[in-house]
């Protein structure tokens, strides 16, 4: 096996190990034994278990990422760019599912190398430049696009996340109902919404 082959080799191995057990449960010695190796071999293309997990996460966020920044720049009817976007996310749940589950953990090395909330607040981002456009042609506040975009993201990163442990029901049909509740609600967007009667007066008391 060349270099190039077992770095990759122990990327797999790492990643289904991090996936199921998390970062802290897993040690070196776990690793080195999955891919039939010694402890030295993890540290010579690695330098431990940290510098692992980082090119893991990156490696991650890099094909998320793409795939998101993908579906967004698509032109079109802004109701086929939400749908572009949730499929996008749902596709990688389905085909990357390890990496989606070390996406969404916690972890002190993660943070320094990019966290799954900071690449919604990327994708966010892009998602706010849409919807000032959108909300331009409505005749609505630009400055609350950024809000919006911070929503709509939210809303579809946790259903994401719902989705990897159901799987049910299938990634079309949610797809449909996450695109009907997002886009019928913008479509009907109030330009001043208030609060009911009950709590206006809960924030007078």
């Amino acid at each position: 096996m060349t270099g190039k082959q077992r770095r990759e080799q122990l990327l797999t191995v790492g990643r289904a190990l991090f996936a199921e057990k998390g970062f802290d449960a897993t040690s070196v010695e776990e690793i080195a034994v999955r891919a039939q190796v010694s402890k030295p071999v993890v540290y010579e293309h690695f330098g431990g278990k940290e510098g692992l997990y980082a090119v893991i996460v990156d490696r991650e966020v890099e094909l998320l990422m793409d795939a998101l920044t993908s579906a967004l720049s698509r032109r079109g009817h802004p109701k086929v760019t939400v749908e572009a976007a949730a499929f996008a996310l749902l596709d990688y749940i389905e085909e990357h599912t390890d990496g989606f589950r070390i996406l969404v953990r916690d972890s002190p090395v993660a943070q320094a190398t990019g966290t799954f909330s900071s690449l919604i607040g990327d994708v966010a981002s892009q998602v706010e430049h849409i919807l000032t456009a959108q909300f331009m042609r409505q005749g609505l506040a630009v400055e609350h696009a950024p809000m919006y975009a911070q929503m709509l993201v939210g809303m579809i990163a946790l259903t994401g996340q719902w989705w990897l442990e159901t799987r049910t029901p299938g990634k079309a049909e949610v797809a449909a109902h996450l695109v009907n509740l997002a886009w019928n609600g913008l479509r009907d967007i109030e330009p001043e919404p208030e609060l009911s009667r009950t709590w206006q007066t809960r924030q007078a008391d």
